[in-house]
C-alpha cells in the first residue's frame, strides 16, 4: 500500500525531474548546491489556468485544486490581482512541512476583451479530461481512504504527471500573438497549459555558509553564469523576499494557418528564490508562510515576451 504522502512525494519528484529537464537554470542550481554539500528544498510550486470552459476539464483553479485536496493539501488563503484579471489560492500540506506549498492562479477570461475571450475559448474548447476514467476514480479513493494499493498508486501517479501538461491541441500562432498583446499570462497558459509554471528554492534551508541569504545566492548564481532578475522583491529583513532566474525559452508547438504544426519560440519557466522570516502575531513571533500580492505580480512578469 502507498499512503497519500508517499504518492505525493513520488509525484513531486517526477514533476521536479521533468521541470529540471526543461529549466536548465534550476538543474544548474541543484548541481551547485549539492556540490557544496547543501540541500535543495522547494518552498512552493506554481500553476496557471483559465477560469472558463475548458472542454472536459473543470474550469480554473478547481481542476488543479481537486488533485491537491486528494493528496492531502488544504486551501489556505486567496490572493487577488485585479489589474491583471487574476485570482489565486495558496495550498499547503498540514502534516509534512517538507512538501512545497502550491500557488495556483486563474485568469478571469470573462474580464478580457471580447476578441481575447473568443480566441481563448476557441483554443481550449475541445480539451479532454486527462484524468477521465480510472484515474479519477483512484483520485477519489485516495482522498477518502488516504492510501492506495501499489498498482493503483502507480496508475494514478502516471496519470497525474500527464495531467500537468497542456491538455488542448496546439493553439494557432496568430492566437498566441494576438492574446499576448492583452495578457502575457494568457499567451503562456495557451502554450503550456497545466504544466508547472515554476518551482522555488527555499533559501533558508540551503545550508550553505557562503550562500547564507538571497543576496549571496543570487551573486553565486550570477558567478556561475546563470542570468538572474535585476533586483530582489522585499526589503532586507522583511517577512518574504523573492527573486528568480530569467525564464528559459522553448520552441513550442503551434498550429499554422494551413493547419500544419509549427514552432514558436516562447518563454517557459524561471526558477524562483524565496527567503522567509519571522513576523509578530498576537505578541508572538511566528514564521511567515504566506505570499505577498505585489511581489507575486512582479514575478508574474518574468515570463513576459
Amino acid at each position: 500500500m502507498q499512503t497519500q504522502e508517499e504518492i505525493t512525494r513520488k509525484l513531486l519528484e517526477k514533476l521536479w525531474e521533468n521541470y529540471c529537464q526543461r529549466v536548465s537554470y534550476a538543474r544548474k542550481y541543484a548541481e551547485i548546491v549539492h556540490a557544496k554539500g547543501g540541500n535543495v528544498v522547494n518552498d512552493h510550486c506554481a500553476f496557471r489556468t483559465f477560469n472558463t470552459r475548458i472542454g472536459n476539464q473543470k474550469a480554473g483553479i478547481t481542476a488543479i485544486a481537486e488533485v491537491l485536496l486528494a493528496l492531502g493539501y488544504q486551501k489556505v488563503a486567496p490572493y487577488a490581482f485585479p489589474s491583471k484579471h487574476l485570482n489565486s489560492f495558496h495550498y499547503q500540506h498540514p502534516a509534512n512541512i517538507n512538501f512545497p506549498k502550491f500557488f495556483v492562479t486563474q485568469l478571469e477570461v470573462e474580464n478580457l476583451s471580447e476578441e481575447a475571450q473568443q480566441l481563448i475559448n476557441e483554443a481550449v474548447k475541445d480539451a479532454p479530461d486527462l484524468l477521465a476514467g480510472e484515474p479519477r476514480l483512484l483520485l477519489e479513493e485516495l482522498k477518502s481512504a488516504g492510501k492506495l494499493e501499489d498498482d493503483k498508486a502507480a496508475i494514478l501517479t502516471e496519470a497525474l504527471v500527464n495531467f500537468f501538461s497542456r491538455p488542448w491541441k496546439p493553439a494557432k500562432r496568430e492566437t498566441i500573438l494576438a492574446v499576448n498583446k492583452e495578457s502575457q499570462f494568457a499567451a503562456w497558459t495557451l502554450l503550456h497549459g497545466n504544466s508547472v509554471n515554476h518551482f522555488t528554492a527555499y533559501i533558508n534551508h540551503q545550508n550553505i555558509p557562503e550562500w547564507a541569504d538571497i543576496e549571496q545566492t543570487m551573486e553565486g548564481l550570477k558567478a556561475a553564469g546563470i542570468p538572474v532578475k535585476s533586483h530582489i522583491e522585499g526589503e532586507k529583513g522583511s517577512k518574504l523576499r523573492q527573486s528568480s532566474t530569467q525564464a528559459v525559452d522553448e520552441d513550442c508547438p503551434v498550429t499554422e494557418n494551413d493547419g500544419s504544426t509549427g514552432k514558436l519560440n516562447w518563454s517557459y519557466a524561471y526558477y524562483e528564490l524565496a527567503e522567509r522570516n519571522f513576523i509578530r502575531h498576537e505578541g508572538k513571533e511566528i514564521w511567515f508562510d504566506g505570499f505577498l500580492g505585489e511581489q507575486a505580480t512582479n514575478l508574474f512578469e518574468m515570463t513576459k515576451r
